[in-house]
């Protein structure tokens, strides 16, 4: 089967290569696939977009068998959910992410209540089949103040204070933000484990590896 990935994000693709390369022998992202195209993410949740972007993506891809594609962003109790599928332009559009980080620590200057969550969601379209969604999430708290270097490519890591180390996702190693961001998220874990499941698909998102 061929996989097109839904980005031509260099550590996301290296880092699903590294994960389904045993179910996938071809896995290209878009620029390698010849797809130049831009799906505007305007749905209201991480689903709805990772959905969008996945089915649009392959019904592009005319060679590939499946495409992949995945939503992601910051949720913060004190602001509603905020910034949520705003992530990646909070403080606006064409804003980096240090205008993102500042904005959000603007916002929450002052509140006691720094709970929040990094949420992913993951779909898989698949040709003349059902496409398949499972989101996942990793519970903190906002930090008052960047600490660390380095981060992923969602604007809001690096303030996430994960309880079970105690270091932000900045400060953690690469294996270690590897592991904290594919691990223990439902949607990745539930990718990995493609081979050990034995359920049939289902709404909370297990599927066995020949419903591939």
């Amino acid at each position: 089967m061929r996989l097109v990935i839904a980005s031509n994000n260099e550590y996301k693709v290296r880092e699903i290569r590294e994960i389904l390369g045993e179910y996938f022998p071809s896995i290209c992202s878009q620029h390698e696939a010849g797809l130049f195209l831009e799906v505007e993410e305007d749905g209201d949740t991480f689903r709805e977009n990772a959905v969008k972007k996945a089915e649009q993506v392959l019904a592009a891809a005319k060679d590939f068998d499946a495409a992949l594609a995945d939503d992601s962003g910051l949720e913060v109790d004190a602001l509603n959910g905020a910034p949520g599928v705003y992530s990646a332009r909070f403080a606006g559009e064409g804003h980096d992410d240090e205008a993102n980080n500042k904005k959000l620590l603007q916002d929450m200057h002052g509140l006691p209540n720094r709970r929040c969550r990094f949420v992913s969601a993951v779909a898989l379209a698949r040709r003349g089949r059902p496409t398949l969604c499972v989101t996942g999430e990793c519970a903190g708290e906002l930090l008052e103040e960047l600490k660390g270097e380095g981060g992923f490519e969602l604007p809001q890591n690096g303030k996430r204070n994960r309880p079970r180390t105690g270091k932000t996702f900045r400060n953690g190693g690469n294996e270690e933000k590897k592991s904290t961001k594919i691990k223990q998220s439902k949607a990745r874990r539930d990718m990995i484990n493609w081979d050990r499941q034995n359920t049939r698909e289902s709404t909370a998102g297990g599927f066995a590896r020949d419903e591939l």
